[in-house]
């Protein structure tokens, strides 16, 4: 089975994770498809196969070479964004010759090359993408299907490898896809996630990265006698994410360039709330933005009183580089892997973050590999056929070239 068939099958289970439940999973119907990935790596003839009590899935390939060589891993998420619907997907394959693709001819929704000109990059593949209407759950359900398919061929062509451990997370959308994840378990000396774009990118740098809640206490007076009385929390809302400085912001920021982004407005004239995540792949600067959000409350809070407006920073991932540099050999591994498939290692920074970045920082240094996907989180979401076939040539690649390397000590 080719890696674009077994997505197809993946896209079709609903599995978005929600920041609303407070549960480990966070939603039910992730397990449904852990429970068939489960099956599936049972049926394959791998090791020690579990979906444990948070939802992860784990499993391992035993080594069949006698030489001693590192014990790698692959990892691929299993939940969708919620920006766009997880039901009722309908995926498509379209030969691709260019221009625009129309995905729904009822709704006229098109895929435009003038809002998205990397599309044209794709001319004579075959591409899937959605009506229109949903996202296509390649972000990260191709991973996982590369990496299925990638042990499937390996354990039909006896291909030699070491010893692969593989594992699927839950709630990776939601930042909580490490929160559970047991190192020890997963039995691997470094590993890769599967969870990147375009054929070629290899990833070891993403941004610091903190949320925040700013919440601001207002008093409600009737405004014919308000005068030197109100305290108008939605205006001082509004006033405090004016003073933010107004270029860093994603929408003109690129590169290793961080930003503070504005996630959500809330408020009344008693009440009111912002929601921001804050980003920077350089740790200085990343601090140095958080202390502007704390510095900020405190100025206002003289301007209209203690206790008006309360600035919450909670730290949620760290640039990986900071770990994976130290054991650059893992990138290294990748990159002639790649070249050696004729694919042009493409490395560059994550504008976001993996599993990876928290991973590494519990001491499994992982870099991110490429999944054949773009516009992710997007109604416009689509993945080429022809890199995901390449992709799992890529795993299989790494794991043989491992077992044919000699084993190469980890630093912490």
């Amino acid at each position: 089975m080719r890696a674009y068939e077994r997505f197809l099958k993946y896209a079709a289970y609903p599995t978005m994770s929600s920041e609303e439940t407070g549960t480990h999973p966070s939603t039910e119907k992730q397990l449904v498809l852990a429970r068939e990935l489960a099956r599936e790596l049972c049926d394959m003839g791998l090791d020690n196969v579990e979906v444990d009590e948070w939802g992860y899935v784990y499993a391992e390939l035993p080594s069949n070479v006698g030489t001693v060589c590192n014990n790698i891993g692959f990892i691929a998420h299993m939940d969708t964004s919620s920006e766009a619907s997880d039901e009722n997907i309908k995926t498509r394959l379209v030969s691709y010759g260019g221009g625009d693709i129309l995905l729904n001819e009822e709704k006229d929704i098109w895929l435009k090359v003038s809002d998205y000109p990397y599309v044209e990059e794709h001319k004579g593949e075959t591409l899937i993408v959605s009506d229109g209407t949903t996202l296509i759950g390649a972000d990260d359900k191709a991973g996982i299907a590369e990496i299925m398919t990638a042990l499937e061929v390996l354990i039909e062509k006896n291909m030699p490898h070491g010893k692969i451990s593989v594992a699927f997370t839950p709630d990776e959308e939601i930042g909580e896809g490490a929160d559970n994840f047991r190192v020890d378990r997963f039995g691997a000396e470094y590993a890769y996630t599967v969870d990147g774009g375009g054929l070629g990118e290899l990833e070891y740098e993403n941004f610091n990265a903190a949320s925040c809640k700013v919440e601001v206490r207002g008093v409600s007076i009737h405004p014919g006698s308000a005068k030197d009385r109100m305290k108008n929390a939605a205006r001082i809302a509004a006033e405090f994410d004016s003073r933010l400085p107004k270029d860093e912001i994603p929408e003109r920021t690129e590169g290793y360039e961080g930003f503070h982004h504005l996630l959500s407005i809330t408020g009344a004239t008693e009440e009111a709330k912002l929601v921001y995540i804050i980003r920077d792949h350089d740790r200085a600067k990343f601090e140095e933005k958080k202390r502007f959000f704390e510095e900020l409350g405190k100025q206002m809070n003289t301007e209209y009183g203690e206790g008006t407006v309360t600035v919450n920073i909670k730290d949620s991932y760290y640039n990986m580089r900071e770990k994976v540099e130290d054991n650059i050999f893992v990138v290294e591994r990748a990159k002639e892997a790649m070249r050696s498939l004729g694919i042009e290692p493409i490395v560059m920074p994550i504008r976001g973050g993996t599993d990876g970045s928290r991973l590494s920082f519990m001491g499994l240094p992982c870099p991110n590999l490429c999944t054949g996907g773009a516009n992710f989180h997007s109604r416009f979401e689509y993945v080429c056929v022809e890199s995901m076939d390449k992709i799992t040539e890529l795993i299989v690649k790494i794991a043989e070239d491992v077992a044919k390397s000699e084993k190469m000590p980890l630093k912490a």
